[in-house]
């Protein structure tokens, strides 16, 4: 075959300029005995690439085009324009010779769109209708034109992506579909080509020839049973499951029918399990625990989290989920080659981040250095992948601080006849089926991510939008640890008093990724001494965080001074509220109205609690309303006692001045029945 090969050899950005890049390609195809010749202008003179190729071979087959993401010119300029340029300059040539082939590189990001990519999207999209408007108009000289929109490595995605995935992305798993239509037997004409799943037209470890694809043409083309993707993350998630499909199929015959297969096991099982990864040394002083705190949205706004965020605080501690810093960076030297086993750092296509931490970390911890041992605690055959799960012990000296759990998903390498499930793995528990008991809402910034990856985790995705979009998403994502971590803080406010001494271990598993700047609705169960929840993305009403729990430590028996003076009224909310989660419902119904008290004693605010007949199913809650509270009520924890046991009355009270009611003072008729009905001790 002949090829001229077009290649300005420019950066990543589309400037600069270079031979070698062309070069490289012409040597590579001179090499297996084809004949190439380079070329180093640009699209744009389009005459001079066709004149390049009319004096080397005598003939046109086709074009290629370059891709580029820079700015909006640069981008139409060699995109769009440069297409267009070239092919008219090839036209004339086709259509004398009665033949030609043209095909047109679009992207996922022109069909569907992605954020931050207009000028790209734009430009790859308007190819699509370039390719189609020729197809049309040299049907009748036998030249045809299709479109395809690959995913490929190239020097564009080297730059923001891992060595690992470009190497995943290989150009050999296009160019035989390009070969294939660029065939005179091939007579497709005015179509567009995505990668997906289509049909497996290579098996693994099995090379992808365009013979191949042309003996599954009828199946690539069938659409009876296709995906149907609506953006550019859910045409993503399907190359992985074909991914996942050719890596799973062992050494099934690329014509084979079925998808199962019989593959033996050559993996030791015995000499994995147990075998130590990695020993990682994490130095630290106060600055880390505080800046993994305001990564995980604490704030001086909030008189409690001070003793998180001042070392100067007589209470200074760090949030007990701090410990997954230590532990993950042990992980980020990644797992090596493990006998018999086919892992492959470029399918991680899906990692399960499930930690469990059972001893808290204290203030006694705060300065020095913890020593991180990573292990392999089990591993699990899934068929389309295997799983590692690796647990991490961080010791301080030779106390151990906290353990982590972490389980990774490598698709492809599974089939090698290994057990499904592990008694090791700490799994997940789903939330009871009743109503929350408490429902926290707390919003993140559009700079959580940039702020949470100083604690550590650099990975671009999360800050960088052209990384993210080559993830397939429309902007960086939030870190899951950071979500993780939010969740954890509100827990242990809620239900610990933010005791870090009550910690004791938690478990999450991770389904949705949240947005910076989306508010996370945090809901929680407590059931005796553990705490279920399940973390919400506010604005979509999506689970980011599924089946996890909390387990506390039981108050100390020696009661605290908080303790020591609670209220008499405390006991009225807490019967209010178990009342209300039995018929919540009704009473949502009736009153429509979010009511907050403010208990005092000695004159100042000892107690706040909020009875929120509005929202949801209703809640009891300690701590002022969450949202604007309709009427608010300030009275002595010993008026209130009065009013409920009926020794005063409510107006009575109210004109003594004992009673002070701010916002509709009408809707206070409606807690006559509450107070009456559903506060008996």
């Amino acid at each position: 075959k002949k090829r001229k090969m077009n290649d300005l050899g420019g950066d990543f950005k589309g400037y600069g300029k270079s031979s070698s890049a062309a070069d490289k390609v012409v040597n590579e195809i001179r090499a297996k005995g084809g004949k190439a010749v380079p070329n180093y202008d640009s699209v744009e003179d389009g005459e001079k690439l066709v004149k390049t190729a009319l004096e080397a071979f005598g003939r046109i087959d086709r074009s290629f085009v370059r891709i580029s993401d820079e700015d909006w010119d640069i981008i139409h300029r060699i995109h769009l324009r440069g297409s267009f340029l070239v092919t008219r300059a090839a036209w004339n040539h086709m259509k004398n010779q009665k033949f030609g082939r043209i095909i047109m590189t679009s992207s996922a990001a022109g069909i569907y769109g992605n954020f931050g990519q207009a000028n790209y999207s734009a430009a790859k999209l308007g190819l699509l209708g370039l390719s189609n408007t020729i197809a049309i108009e040299g049907r009748k000289y036998n030249i045809h034109c299709n479109t395809i929109a690959p995913t490929a490595g190239s020097r564009l995605t080297q730059t923001v992506m891992p060595q690992d995935l470009v190497d995943a992305f290989k150009p050999e798993y296009v160019a035989p579909l390009v070969v294939w239509l660029c065939h005179e037997s091939c007579a497709e004409n005015g179509s567009l080509f995505e990668r997906s799943l289509g049909a497996i037209v290579r098996g693994k470890n099995q090379p992808m020839t365009p013979e191949a694809v042309r003996d599954k043409w009828e199946k690539v083309c069938d659409f009876d049973n296709a995906s149907k993707p609506r953006s550019i993350q859910e045409s993503i998630s399907v190359l992985n499951d074909a991914l996942s499909q050719i890596e799973s199929q062992g050494n099934v015959s690329m014509n084979s029918a079925s998808s199962e297969s019989v593959v033996s096991s050559s993996v030791d099982t015995a000499s994995i399990v147990g075998r130590e990864l990695a020993t990682n040394v994490y130095k630290y002083t106060h600055l880390e625990p505080i800046l993994y705190a305001l990564g995980v949205g604490m704030s001086t706004k909030d008189p409690d989290h001070l003793k998180f965020l001042f070392e100067g605080s007589e209470d200074f501690c760090c949030l007990p989920t701090f410990g997954v810093i230590p532990a993950q960076t042990s992980m980020f030297d990644g797992i090596p080659a493990l006998p018999g086993l086919n892992i492959d750092l470029a399918k991680v296509w899906k990692m399960i981040c499930g930690l469990n931490l059972t001893i808290c970390m204290c203030s006694s911890f705060l300065t020095g250095q913890l020593t991180s041992v990573s292990t392999i605690a089990d591993i699990l055959d899934k068929g389309s992948g295997a799983v590692l799960l690796i647990d991490v012990n961080t010791y301080c000296g030779k106390d151990l601080v906290c353990y982590n759990q972490f389980s990774l998903f490598f698709v492809g390498a599974g089939g090698f006849g290994g057990k499904r499930t592990s008694e090791k793995a700490k799994v997940t528990v789903n939330p009871p089926k009743r109503p929350p008991d408490a429902v926290i809402s707390d919003v993140t910034t559009a700079d959580q991510a940039a702020l949470y990856r100083l604690s550590g985790d650099w990975n671009p995705l999360h800050v960088d939008p052209t990384f993210a979009a080559l993830g397939g998403f429309k902007k960086p994502i939030l870190h899951g640890l950071c979500s993780f971590g939010f969740t954890a803080r509100n827990v242990l406010k809620q239900f610990a008093n933010n005791d870090v001494n009550r910690f004791k271990a938690i478990k999450v598993r991770f389904v949705k990724p949240v947005f910076p700047g989306q508010t996370l609705q945090i809901e929680m169960w407590k059931e005796e001494n553990r705490i279920h929840f399940q973390t919400k993305v506010k604005e979509t009403g999506e689970v980011a965080i599924a089946g996890g729990y909390v387990d506390v430590v039981p108050a100390l028996d020696k009661p605290s001074a908080r303790e020591t003076a609670r209220l008499q009224s405390d006991l009225v909310f807490e019967e209010i509220g178990r009342r209300v989660k039995e018929i919540g419902n009704k009473l949502v119904k009736e009153v429509n109205a979010v009511f907050q008290w403010d208990i005092t004693k000695d004159g100042k605010t000892a107690m706040q609690w909020t009875i929120d007949l509005k929202n949801g199913s209703g809640a009891v809650y300690q701590g002022p309303a969450r949202s604007l509270a309709d009427t608010t009520f300030t009275l002595s924890d010993e008026d209130f006692m009065d009013v409920v046991q009926q020794k005063t009355n409510p107006q009575k009270a109210f004109f003594s001045g004992k009673l002070k009611v701010k916002g509709n003072i009408m809707l206070s008729q409606k807690l006559e029945t509450i107070l009456k009905d559903y506060a008996k001790l």
